[in-house]
């Protein structure tokens, strides 16, 4: 007995016959793209391709096809992320454990594609999950969080998983159409990049055994903000069927072109590039390109509330506007909503979002000292306030909980799908906001923004970190990365493991509060939102 069990030690150790749960090899995981072939490794029963180029593009240039390859590209890493404006250099020791984030290498050339799929060259037709990274539009990455990871994902629903990385920042937003054809379309290269990925899938998917004609697109946070801008892009009608949005309906309204090229013109200004000479912009470092882009940002921020004109967002910075081209609608006008009105959407929020990191008051601070709290950012409207938070979430006894509601990203989301739902001939639309508080640190992070984000791609394990990996978590993963894999099918989230999930409208409001006993209900918070516009 002793011998057969020390037999079974060395064979699992070595991964030999059932146990060899990772395969690589020269003719592994082979398949065609129409640049060329690619391999990947095979782990779990998952095939696996990281780092495949779906395009290539000069410097503030539209993305074109990469150049073909002749022999087998091997794509089993990551490839290059796009450089950052402020590179990581340090960082605070909880968050990052909680995080745990996974910054990469950096390169202009940075349009890749990643693939997770359960079979290759196999003739059938799984639903795509095409998944774009957060960061807002200047930063993140589709290897920035551990909870990215498509493989279990798509091991569980029988669907092919894509992640791609992208041109952020001055790279991907900065407005250069006053200074030649070249540039036309500068102001939204970010954008066409994602639409060009998704004409990749539509090429290519095929032969990764996905279907192209039902390609489901979701983001959090500016993933999120990503999704709501390649809706109103018409240019990307028939590239998506479906559409999930979390946390990223927080931007309604996007910069005109007056205020891009304004911006551009500081730009110019900054590194001293006459008209005549506008090329030069393509040679510079990119550090002293991105100061430069910073300081534009914040000269035109400075003229523009002088002159009394609002700051869309968080403040000034890069990320899409309305170009007359590539995006001729604001992202909430009616133009926009009818363009995706058959798009399926299911959209929400976590509970908590960036309470964790505002740091208003300690957890166990008193009732008085978190009303003064209170005090100083609602004024007179305090005791409203208190009032319509109780009534909304009436089990949160501990008195901070009364700070740590999310009023900035939830208010988007309830906009949107108010709107989109009203919209005659609309398709449906499915509300959820995730209460569940994680355990790790004593319960410091909360619902925080991000924390869904392991549910969905059934990643506790991988996220231990964010989630603690508590059996609790497991359960309630299985049940939200099943409705978004059913979304994904079917366009309907519901499943046997959850009570019934109806259709959103303004009327009914009805919401999915994801937790360990997940419950559907009106909209909470409604007499909240009212007080705080």
């Amino acid at each position: 007995m002793k011998k057969t069990i020390i037999s079974l030690f060395f064979a699992l150790s070595s991964g030999i016959g059932a146990f060899a749960q990772l395969q690589t090899g020269e003719n592994v995981a082979l398949t065609s793209t129409d640049a060329g072939q690619v391999r990947g490794y095979i782990n779990n029963g998952i095939f696996t391709y990281k780092g495949i180029p779906y395009a290539e593009a000069k410097r503030f240039e539209a993305p074109q096809k990469p150049k073909a390859w002749t022999k087998v590209r091997s794509s089993m890493v990551y490839g290059p992320v796009a450089p950052l404006m402020d590179p990581t250099t340090n960082v605070q020791d909880e968050p990052e454990f909680v995080f745990h984030h996974d910054w990469g290498f950096t390169s202009e050339d940075c349009m890749r594609v990643n693939v997770w799929t359960p079979g290759i060259n196999d003739g059938k037709k799984r639903p795509v999950l095409f998944w774009i990274h957060g960061g807002g539009f200047t930063a993140g990455s589709s290897q920035e969080l551990p909870s990215y990871d498509g493989e279990n994902l798509a091991k569980k629903g029988d669907v092919v998983v894509v992640s791609i990385n992208h041109r952020l920042n001055i790279l991907g937003y900065l407005d250069l159409s006053a200074y030649g054809e070249k540039y036309k379309q500068s102001a939204n290269l970010s954008v066409l990049d994602m639409k060009v990925a998704l004409e990749w899938v539509k090429n290519n998917i095929s032969n990764f055994g996905g279907d192209p004609n039902n390609v489901t697109i979701f983001g959090q946070s500016g993933g999120g903000a990503k999704v709501n801008t390649l809706m109103a892009m018409p240019s990307a009608k028939g590239l998506f069927h479906k559409a999930i949005n979390q946390s990223g309906a927080f931007r309604a309204n996007m910069l005109d072109k007056s205020t891009t090229q304004a911006i551009a013109a500081e730009v110019l200004k900054e590194l001293n590039i006459s008209v005549d000479k506008i090329d030069d912009i393509q040679n510079f470092p990119f550090q002293k390109l991105s100061d430069a882009g910073k300081k534009a940002l914040s000269t035109v921020a400075a003229k523009m509330k002088a002159e009394g004109k609002p700051v869309i967002g968080f403040g000034l910075s890069w990320g899409p506007s309305v170009d007359g081209e590539v995006l001729p609608y604001q992202l909430f006008s009616n133009e926009a909503f009818e363009l995706s009105k058959n798009i399926p959407l299911l959209i929400g929020t976590t509970k908590n979002e960036f309470a964790p990191f505002r740091g208003s008051v300690p957890a166990n601070s008193s009732y008085d000292e978190v009303v003064a709290a209170i005090k100083k950012s609602y004024g007179e409207k305090t005791d409203a306030y208190i009032a319509a938070v109780k009534k909304a979430y009436p089990n949160d006894t501990k008195p901070s909980s009364m700070l740590d509601i999310d009023v900035t990203f939830r208010p988007g989301a309830v906009s949107q799908a108010n709107q989109k739902s009203a919209l005659a001939g609309s398709a449906p639309v499915y509300m959820y906001l995730f209460d569940w508080q994680s355990p790790v640190l004593d319960g410091k992070f909360k619902a925080v923004h991000c924390m869904e984000i392991p549910f969905v791609f059934d990643n506790i394990a991988r996220c231990q970190e964010m989630t603690g990996g508590t059996k609790e978590a497991h359960a309630l993963a299985a049940k939200i990365s099943q409705s978004w894999i059913n979304f994904a099918k079917t366009g309907d989230p519901n499943h046997k493991g959850l009570p019934n999930w109806p259709v959103y409208n303004a009327q009914n409001t009805a919401t999915m509060h994801f937790d360990n006993v997940s419950t559907v209900k009106p909209q909470l918070d409604k007499e909240l939102f009212d007080l705080l516009k």
